[in-house]
């Protein structure tokens, strides 16, 4: 898609969203079925299904998708996706761009063994290679704007509620 184009688009989307704020709002959803006997559970993505299963560190095999691992790239994703956007918007052109994520987990708190041990990432990094046309300033705000505007991101970064229920939906 074309610069122009996308700022097009986005331009008329704020303008709805201004006018119509109740027409911003989008519930997204997404429905797993569960396999006890393989411990995976198969995901319908934009890509194909998935088949996520347990990590070789909580015994699993190896041979499927790791949620983990699902989450620092729905982060590289989103920051990717985010970063182009708003470099656009800045007029920066990107010659090149890798982010990279990485996370550090405790397996001894997931599996039960230590129960002063985090379930869960501690000390998540975003790592942006970038070659640009920019200043050193504006890739700093572009590095600014692009966390602050990623979903992913400020999701992770943000406290958050999250409720579980159970039963027929």
């Amino acid at each position: 898609m074309a610069p122009e184009s996308i700022r097009e688009q986005q331009s008329k989307l704020k303008e709805q969203y201004r006018a119509q704020p109740g027409s911003a709002l989008h519930t997204m959803t997404v429905t797993g079925d569960v396999s006890q006997s393989t411990y995976t559970i198969s995901l319908p993505t934009h890509a194909g299904k998935v088949e996520a299963g347990l990590h070789t560190a909580a015994g699993g095999p190896g041979t499927h998708a790791c949620s983990g691992d699902m989450l620092l790239e729905a982060l590289v994703g989103c920051a990717g996706v985010t970063l182009a956007a708003v470099a656009t918007a800045m007029r920066i052109s990107i010659n090149k761009a890798a982010i990279t994520a990485t996370g550090d987990l405790d397996f001894r708190g997931t599996m039960g063994v230590e129960p002063k041990a985090a379930v869960g990432f501690e000390n998540l990094r975003l790592h942006f290679d970038l070659n640009t046309d920019a200043s050193q300033e504006s890739e700093d705000k572009l590095i600014s704007l692009t966390e602050k505007y990623c979903v992913i991101f400020q999701t992770l970064s943000t406290q958050n509620t999250i409720t579980t229920s159970t039963g027929s939906q």
